[in-house]
């Protein structure tokens, strides 16, 4: 019977110890001493800097629409082609050597700038060599949505949402959100850059995420979230659940001390 008592307590000791705190699966909590406050998003965000493989969405109005159409790749009446698949034939690609091609323009070379860059040169250009001030052209380019990879306790896949800023809590929702096993504490974030790859880590749980300069995601970023030490042990999350993992432990191992003693 002492025996029994022993493996008892040391079963629902590990079973508290493999519960997970909520401070673990809670989101952006504030700091304790702050109750209320505004908070600052942090500006320091550098301008995201077009890189190999990204893909652009270049328009060119003017006054007279006809002379700019030979620039502008579709009709813009031409609605068989919509949404993934008309930006895919629609807009265009950075190829290895860092060019997109313009219809008429030609190669421009567009790596490590910025989408503001690339519009005041393509403006230039064609101010240059196809057009007079007098014909008030306007040029938008943007970024075909920002694309990015989600992996691990976060749903799988790659992703893409349609603006020209998003927050990593916007991209983990748009994924589904973060699993209970989930390590909300170490979201790791591999960034592709010209000089190679980088790793950064934001604590997802800290109000402080939304100071970090990682807190808006890049196209092409991976997302990884890896899971916490209980996913591991296969015990629950919440208490509940660890009690019934308890009960079931000391049931069969009575049954077994029991049969063993008889």
């Amino acid at each position: 019977m002492r025996y029994i008592l022993i493996i008892c307590f040391l079963v629902i000791g590990l079973g508290f110890t493999s519960c997970v705190p909520t401070k673990k699966i809670t989101y952006l909590q504030p700091n304790e001493k702050v109750v209320n406050s505004i908070i600052e998003i942090h500006k320091l965000n550098k301008p995201y800097r077009v890189q190999i493989n990204d893909l652009l969405s270049i328009r060119v109005k003017a006054l007279d629409q006809e002379l700019v159409g030979m620039f502008n790749p579709i009709d813009e009446n031409n609605l068989s082609a919509t949404g993934e698949e008309r930006l895919y034939y629609d807009g265009f690609s950075v190829d290895q050597h860092g060019n997109i091609r313009v219809p008429t323009l030609g190669e421009i070379n567009v790596l490590g700038f910025t989408v503001e860059e690339i519009r005041n040169k393509i403006e230039a250009e064609l101010l240059d060599k196809y057009f007079k001030s007098e014909a008030n052209i306007f040029v938008t380019v943007k970024l075909a949505g920002i694309r990015y990879t989600t992996l691990g306790e976060i749903g799988s896949g790659s992703q893409v949402i349609y603006k020209e800023q998003v927050n990593i809590m916007e991209a983990v929702a748009q994924a589904g959100g973060i699993t209970e096993y989930g390590d909300m504490t170490d979201v790791r974030i591999i960034r592709q850059t010209p000089a190679g790859e980088e790793i950064h880590s934001i604590d997802l749980t800290r109000i402080k995420a939304t100071q970090s300069p990682y807190y808006y995601i890049q196209p092409n970023d991976l997302i990884l979230v890896n899971p916490l030490p209980q996913k591991a042990l296969g015990v629950g999350t919440t208490g509940l659940g660890n009690l019934r993992d308890i009960i079931s432990v000391i049931t069969l191992l009575t049954s077994v001390i029991l049969i063993v003693t008889r």
